[in-house]
C-alpha cells in the first residue's frame, strides 16, 4: 500500500471537455472539496473518489459522480485509486463541459486518464502502519528524548508537561518504536497501552 505525501493536480482535456484532477490526502479531502466549490463555480461536476484505512486497520472506499452518468465516472476514478493501492488518499475532479457529450465510455476514459495523470504526478511512499505509544521521562530530559525521538525515524509527537514529569503520547512504525525504547533506556518509563 502507498499513501500520497502532498496534494497534487492535474488537467486533462479532451474534445473541449476539462478534467481537473485533484489528488490530497484523505484528511484533506472536505477542505478540499469545500475549496474547488469556491474556486470553480462553473465546474459542471466535481466528481470524488478516496480511499482510506479505519480504525480496524480496514480499507474504506467511496466515490461520488456528482451527476454524471451513474458509473462512468466516481467508479473509475476509485479504480486508479486502488489500482495503485493507494490509501489515506482522495481526489477530486472537476469537470468543465466542452459542449460535445464523450458518451459512457468516453467519460469512463476521461475521467481514468485524469486521475492516472495526477497519480503520476504525485509523490508517493509505501505505508507503514503507526503504532501508538506513550512514556514519561524528567524534565531534564527532554532534549535528549526529542534528539532519540527524531533519530529514530519517529515523527509524530505530543508531549505535555505533568507536575513532575512530562508525558510523551507517540505514533511510528513498530522497527522506529523499537529503536526508540532500545536506545533511550532508562532515560523513560513506558506506559502499558499507549496510555
Amino acid at each position: 500500500m502507498q499513501i500520497l505525501k502532498t496534494p497534487v493536480s492535474s488537467t486533462y482535456e479532451i474534445k473541449q471537455s476539462k478534467f481537473i484532477a485533484h489528488l490530497v490526502p484523505y484528511k484533506l479531502f472536505d477542505a478540499t472539496l469545500q475549496r474547488l466549490r469556491a474556486e470553480h463555480p462553473k465546474g459542471r461536476h466535481f466528481v470524488t473518489a478516496f480511499r482510506f484505512l479505519n480504525d480496524h486497520m480496514q480499507v474504506v472506499e467511496g466515490s461520488s459522480d456528482d451527476g454524471e452518468p451513474k458509473g462512468t465516472s466516481g467508479k473509475p476514478s476509485l479504480a486508479v485509486l486502488a489500482g495503485h493501492e493507494l490509501i489515506d488518499a482522495a481526489v477530486i475532479i472537476v469537470r468543465y463541459f466542452g459542449g460535445t457529450k464523450l458518451g459512457t465510455g468516453g467519460l469512463v476514459r476521461a475521467y481514468t486518464q485524469a486521475v492516472s495523470d495526477a497519480v503520476a504526478l504525485a509523490e508517493l511512499t509505501e505505508y507503514i502502519p503507526q503504532e501508538k505509544a506513550a512514556f514519561t521521562c524528567g524534565y531534564s530530559a527532554v532534549s535528549q528524548v526529542e534528539y532519540l525521538l527524531t533519530e529514530s525515524g519517529v515523527t509524530e509527537v505530543e508531549k505535555a508537561f505533568e507536575a513532575t514529569t512530562v508525558l510523551w503520547h507517540v505514533w511510528g512504525g513498530d522497527e522506529a518504536l523499537e529503536t526508540f525504547f532500545a536506545r533511550a533506556g532508562r532515560l523513560v518509563e513506558r506506559l502499558e497501552d499507549g496510555k
